[in-house]
């Protein structure tokens, strides 16, 4: 019983586009982020200390851009650097 809305005015349409083009491009960066942080947690799992701080660093700048994009929001991303930061800096000590 769902309404399907056809846009009907150009600036309607424009939208539309911009809407494809939008979460297309947030689509592709939160999976991005998704694979960065999943490659810190598998090293973690592994106990791999070098391999998880190789990983963290590059997961946190991917995590950074996404945050300025707004497609995570940034209290999220501050969230999540800080607990994978915590747990590969308890790796290293135990």
């Amino acid at each position: 019983n769902k309404r399907i809305h056809v846009a009907n005015h150009p600036s309607a349409e424009k939208r539309n586009r911009q809407r494809i083009t939008r979460t297309a491009r947030n689509r592709a960066v939160s999976s991005s982020v998704r694979t960065f942080v999943k490659r810190v947690r598998v090293a973690i799992e592994a106990k791999n200390t070098g391999d998880a701080a190789a990983a963290l660093k590059l997961a946190i700048v991917e995590i950074d851009q996404a945050s300025t994009k707004g497609v995570v929001h940034p209290k999220a991303a501050s969230r999540t650097i800080s607990r994978l930061s915590a747990q590969v800096h308890a790796l290293s000590k135990a």
